[in-house]
């Protein structure tokens, strides 16, 4: 599949539970997961218009950050390789560089030049001369933020929204997704929808900040709900509980989740509409951001 001819709009697909009967609630998921077979869900949607951005400035490189399990590293480097750009990928940590595992495994398989540093110079990759500094070592190369968070990701996520706008006929009183940077609750917001964001991250509520920086600029944002009680333990931690509830869940669905950002979310929402959060009438719509590459292996 061509990396800017993917599968949408991605499918819309009712979940009912007797929890959702009971609450008066109407819950959907959107398909993200399906929308390209390397490059899936807010990742795809971040990427598009960043990657055309570099095209169209004439950079043959890119450089961007990411931890050694990121996703967004997964998918910049497919879709970098898919587009013939090169993609250069500043990992954090050190001590990884002479370790392996898939997700770095399948990046340097798609061309990716991996930079290990260390994670106090990892802290600095949002400080001004340091990018400039890192920008001129690799040769001046299109930079992507951790995550892939810039304006131009917000109107691929846009997009999105638009897309479930349609096949609903109406906006959804909701849309929820899992939170690491807060690109795609910004994303949301900026197509006018109300976000409910669930922190992937311990310790999340700097995310409420980023994300109103970094959608304040447009017009008549949605609201945003920032939900941080469902990180199980904080980014890439995860227990029993979460793991028997993925398994229920893809039984009761036969939608596979990951444990670090999905299953958060969608535990949380049950949740919350087991608690009567949401008053009867509600429509939610709660995004599969993909990233099942990261799946934990039984």
């Amino acid at each position: 599949m061509d990396l800017l001819s993917p599968s949408v709009p991605t499918p819309l697909q009712r979940l009912v539970n007797a929890g959702t009967e009971k609450a008066g609630v109407q819950l959907y998921i959107k398909r993200d997961d399906l929308i390209h077979s390397m490059v899936s869900g807010n990742k795809w949607r971040k990427l598009k218009y960043n990657l055309l951005d570099a095209q169209a400035r004439g950079k043959g490189a890119v450089l961007t950050f990411g931890g050694a399990y990121s996703n967004h590293l997964y998918a910049t480097a497919a879709a970098g390789n898919a587009l013939g750009l090169k993609t250069i990928g500043v990992v954090r940590g050190l001590e990884l560089q002479d370790k392996e595992n898939e997700t770095l495994q399948f990046c340097r398989e798609q061309g990716m030049q991996l930079h290990f540093v260390s994670r106090e110079e990892y802290r600095q990759r949002h400080s001004e001369g340091y990018l400039e500094e890192i920008i001129a070592r690799f040769g001046n190369p299109y930079l992507i933020p951790e995550g892939g968070t810039t304006g131009l990701a917000l109107k691929g996520v846009a997009e999105m929204v638009f897309e479930i706008e349609g096949q609903l006929g109406a906006m959804p009183d909701f849309i929820a997704s899992a939170a690491g940077t807060g690109g795609t609750a910004a994303g949301i917001l900026s197509a006018g929808a109300n976000a409910l964001a669930f922190s992937a991250l311990k310790g999340g509520d700097f995310l409420k900040e980023d994300i109103h920086r970094l959608s304040d600029e447009c017009r008549q944002p949605g609201n945003l709900t920032l939900l941080t009680d469902y990180h199980f333990g904080g980014y890439a931690k995860w227990n029993s509980e979460l793991l028997a509830f993925m398994q229920d869940f893809r039984a009761e669905y036969d939608v596979l989740l990951e444990q670090v950002y999905t299953a958060k979310m969608f535990y949380g929402l049950f949740d919350l509409i087991q608690k009567g959060f949401f008053e009867a009438g509600t429509t939610i719509v709660a995004v599969h951001t993909g990233g099942l590459q990261g799946l934990i292996k039984a």
